[in-house]
């Protein structure tokens, strides 16, 4: 069976849609049997492991399984923003990306695009390119398909950690069941990769392998966040690298709904940190500055992020 074939009655995800992509149907995702993209960049805005001094290789994909509503990606996640191309495409595209420099391939939000995954980094590794391959996702995924992304073809998995409440996944994202699936999902990438490696903070050595969990804090939900946190310290112990998000801005959809219509304030966002402390987390990164506007996307941009043409 080709991987290809994934497609035909696709079960990628943990929405278990059932539809034939190659035949146009579209599930949760949003997105066909054809891989579809926004933006290939250098990007400056990832962790220092990740973004180092010469960049990230950043792939952003189009649609998401996930789906949260106040997704800062809207426009690629939600409204499917993006350009189609095939698979000698995806790969002569990646190429010129790593023959900019950068410190690895980033693919963003790629998890129902699997087999175009797969195909594109054995096509790589065949042309002699051994570059650390980044997994940037939601951690709504399956753990088979973690198991075989891991075997087959990813370096190093950066996934959310989004909710530990269920009513809260339920009503962002609509699976009440997200809390236990990312859960196992990354204790699957763990047990396959272990802690991020090297940790080196200040990006003068990137990381080449390991699992970072993120963790974007909510307005006024840091209840959620207490969770979070106790569950992967429960589950994966204090050496689990963190970044711990402050830089959340309310979307259009925020207002239309009523819910999440400010940011994260310091008082908020000091009390999580101060529970990962408590709780003995070895490897955290924070973010005092509450985030870089800079670095906020816009994809109706040529450059979607304005910090990315700063001289680095």
């Amino acid at each position: 069976m080709s991987l290809m074939d994934l497609y035909e009655c696709c079960e990628l995800c943990p929405r278990m849609c059932q539809v034939d992509r190659t035949r146009g149907e579209h599930g949760q995702c949003g997105e066909g049997a054809t891989v579809r993209l926004s933006t290939i960049c250098p990007h400056f805005g990832e962790e220092p492991s990740f973004s180092g001094t010469r960049g990230s290789g950043t792939i952003f994909f189009s649609g998401c399984a996930c789906g949260c509503f106040f997704c800062q990606n809207h426009q690629i996640s939600l409204a499917h923003s993006g350009r189609t191309l095939s698979p000698a495409e995806l790969a002569r595209d990646a190429k010129a990306l790593l023959g900019k420099g950068v410190h690895n391939l980033n693919l963003v939000t790629a998890d129902h695009f699997l087999p175009h995954v797969v195909q594109l980094c054995r096509a790589l590794r065949r042309n002699g390119i051994s570059v650390p391959v980044l997994f940037n996702c939601s951690g709504y995924a399956r753990p088979e398909m973690i198991s075989l992304l891991a075997q087959e073809a990813i370096d190093v998995f950066l996934p959310d950690f989004k909710f530990a409440d269920a009513a809260l996944a339920e009503e962002c994202m609509g699976d009440s069941s997200y809390p236990e699936l990312a859960l196992a999902a990354i204790e699957t990438m763990y047990e396959h990769k272990g802690p991020l490696k090297p940790w080196d903070p200040s990006g003068q050595i990137p990381a080449d392998s390991g699992v970072l969990v993120r963790h974007l804090v909510l307005p006024g939900r840091i209840d959620n966040s207490f969770a979070v946190l106790a569950a992967v310290h429960e589950k994966l112990g204090p050496d689990l690298p963190l970044s711990i998000m402050s830089q959340f801005r309310p979307t259009p959809s925020c207002a239309e709904r009523g819910v999440f219509r400010r940011p994260v304030t310091k008082e908020e966002y000091e009390q999580v940190c101060d529970f990962a402390e408590i709780l003995g987390f070895t490897h955290v990164y924070t973010q005092p500055e509450f985030g870089d506007r800079a670095f906020l996307p816009d994809f109706d941009r040529e450059e979607p992020f304005r910090g990315n043409a700063r001289d680095h």
